[in-house]
């Protein structure tokens, strides 16, 4: 248990500190996209949007991506909950000093041309966003706590603490969630409210869940690793060729991750092999 801790501990390390600048260079007149924190695909047109340390962008090509309504926004979580309707939270641009620091809970309709606040405005800084039919689970940076809700992020109960680095739970069964976390997969049946380990899972940093005792996500070496019985049992597929920093189920064959350098991936086969669907050479910001 000390190895599992010390290596997923490494990719928290790794996420904590893209909250702040990012190590990407800036350009003269674009900061770029930055370090990516979310992937998700919008039913309504199929785009891959990347939800990004200065933006929020749509990929229009295998190296060109759009910063929607040219915002810059750190996302630091992000979740496609229907077409063009998206939630996120994070922080506001650099330029933005009328604004608090965090974002609480901000949703979208219009696929990110423009956002309202849901709740927890200057309170909550949400670095994970896990829908599950009516429930919607999200980790608070600020209190080191799981929160869930169950009318769309307006109000919120407070979960059991933990050092989550990302969420997997699905609507038939939304009282369970897992958490990929610094000691390991953890798993709750009780919305949150406390956890228990996932015995012999393994070290996963990224974690998903796109139907029921379905679980498929990647550890800290890029390895896909899929239970079909609830995390009883583990099989391995394919490798990605780094640890993702961002990692989503679309559905079970479909998976999308993004990795440090801003490659964006994607396995049409549930993680036996990915092909590159974006790599970071140019930003529109028209």
């Amino acid at each position: 248990m000390r190895g599992i801790r010390a290596v997923v501990s490494a990719i928290v390390v790794m996420a904590l500190a893209s909250c702040g600048q990012s190590g990407e260079p800036a350009q003269a007149d674009d900061p770029g996209i930055g370090h990516i924190h979310g992937l998700g695909v919008d039913p309504a047109d199929g785009a891959v949007y990347l939800a990004g340390h200065y933006g929020l962008f749509k990929v229009t090509s295998a190296h060109t991506a759009e910063r929607v309504a040219g915002r810059v926004q750190d996302h630091m979580g992000f979740t496609v909950v229907g077409p063009k309707t998206f939630l996120a939270s994070g922080h506001p641009g650099e330029a933005d000093t009328d604004s608090p620091p965090n974002l609480g809970l901000i949703r979208t309709t219009d696929a990110g041309e423009t956002w309202e606040t849901v709740s927890e405005l200057g309170i909550s800084d949400f670095h994970a966003l896990q829908p599950a039919g009516a429930t919607l689970y999200a980790y608070d940076s600020q209190t080191s706590r799981v929160r869930a809700s169950v009318d769309g992020g307006a109000t919120w109960r407070q979960g059991a603490p933990e050092e989550v680095i990302d969420f997997a739970a699905n609507a038939a069964q939304p009282e369970r969630v897992y958490a990929a976390t610094t000691s390991g997969v953890q798993v709750s049946g009780n919305g949150g409210m406390d956890f228990e380990p996932v015995k012999d899972a393994p070290p996963l940093g990224q974690i998903e869940a796109p139907a029921a005792d379905l679980l498929i996500g990647s550890d800290v070496d890029g390895q896909v690793h899929m239970s079909v019985d609830a995390g009883k049992t583990w099989r391995t597929s394919g490798r990605l060729p780094a640890p993702p920093v961002a990692f989503t189920a679309v559905d079970r064959q479909r998976l999308l991750a993004a990795t440090e350098d801003g490659t964006v991936y994607e396995s049409r086969n549930g993680g036996t092999d990915f092909t590159v669907v974006f790599r970071p050479a140019s930003v529109d910001v028209s």
